[in-house]
């Protein structure tokens, strides 16, 4: 039982996991700052930074976003949420 925002009620839902999307290489914004990144660490006096391997700032991450798609069995829609985050995640069915 889950709120359908469509029917304004509590309503059966079927639940299952959406892939989220990978990292976007292509985004001109996202060159501009790898561009200033660059040009920071290069020249005499180095940078005050430590050096970013593979534009990964921190590493990377353990766990996944887990986003989550409802679909409403009165009225067939569906909406998504999202379920935080998790190293391992499993849908079982329910009798």
């Amino acid at each position: 039982m889950r709120h359908c925002p469509h029917c304004r009620t509590h309503q059966k839902h079927t639940v299952e996991r959406v892939k989220t999307s990978g990292r976007r290489t292509t985004s001109t914004l996202k060159q501009a700052s790898r561009y200033r990144l660059i040009k920071l660490h290069k020249g005499y006096g180095g940078s005050p930074y430590k050096k970013i391997e593979h534009g990964l700032k921190y590493g990377s991450k353990t766990s996944q976003k887990i986003m989550l798609r409802y679909k409403c069995e009165s009225c067939g829609k569906k909406h998504q949420a999202n379920a935080g985050r998790a190293k391992k995640f499993e849908i079982q069915k329910t009798k």
